[in-house]
């Protein structure tokens, strides 16, 4: 058990890009330990194995693993949202998508797949086939309504890509978003990316809907201190007008 636990050990570090002895000055322990943790020379206590994964910044279903190999139970377990313990999580999850309202609010999961959406986002995204439950990533890289409605949809599908990269590198690879960062990046490669002298403050999302053009920003927020393996992986998407014009338009739709 002790070699595995220092199989994996060494991978995690190897795909943090820390050495040894950086891993055993952030977690405060001697490189010398880790060295005997990664070839079998020693086994790691509970805590330890806590430790380091804390200090890896390695997902929590990985520290189960890690845990498992060095002979101890699984600490994390995965929650269904509907779960009574999570009463409290779903309100404060319903209160700020639709204290969100006119502007657009998404909460979805690792894979991007759909949880809850306020009645903005429900009504936008409605009026291109997208409803709870359905993949946002494989609507951006799908050639369909997505596509066809966002005009700067090269610019938006360029910073996709980069932010599914960020995401799969942090959960050790990931099956579903390295699929999307692929058929995202082999549509890309068609694709004109529009040129700037000066880059702006931000990339908009431009959704053309009967002839307007509603631009968007957006803010991404996670729960903070869960040790839920489900919990942890939710993000809130919280879109912003980009101009007045979008402004006026959700303000009027929605209020």
């Amino acid at each position: 058990m002790s070699e595995m636990f220092g199989t994996l050990l060494k991978d995690w570090r190897g795909q943090r890009r820390m050495s040894q002895l950086e891993l055993g000055m952030a977690a405060n322990v001697s490189a010398r330990h880790i060295s005997f943790l990664e070839t079998g020379r020693a086994k790691p206590s509970q805590p330890m194995v806590l430790q380091l994964s804390e200090t890896l910044t390695i997902p929590r279903n990985i520290r189960n693993r890690l845990l498992r190999a060095a002979g101890f139970s699984s600490a994390y377990s995965a929650r269904d949202l509907n779960d009574q313990e999570l009463e409290y999580v779903r309100a404060a999850m319903d209160w700020t998508l639709q204290r969100h309202n006119p502007f657009p609010a998404v909460a979805f999961d690792r894979h991007w797949r759909i949880l809850k959406m306020n009645t903005c986002a429900t009504a936008l995204l409605g009026a291109l086939n997208i409803g709870d439950g359905d993949s946002l990533l494989d609507a951006f890289a799908n050639d369909g309504p997505v596509r066809s409605a966002i005009s700067n949809w090269p610019e938006v599908a360029s910073h996709m890509v980069a932010r599914l990269r960020t995401e799969s590198a942090h959960l050790g690879g990931d099956a579903v978003l390295d699929a999307g960062i692929a058929k995202l990046s082999d549509a890309l490669g068609s694709e004109k990316i529009e040129q700037y002298n000066e880059l702006p403050a931000v990339i908009t999302a431009d959704y053309v809907s009967n002839g307007l053009t509603l631009s968007f920003f957006s803010t991404i927020s996670q729960f903070g201190s869960t040790e839920d393996i489900a919990l942890a992986d939710v993000k809130i998407e919280l879109m912003f007008p980009a101009n007045a014009e979008t402004r006026d338009a959700l303000v009027a739709s929605f209020t």
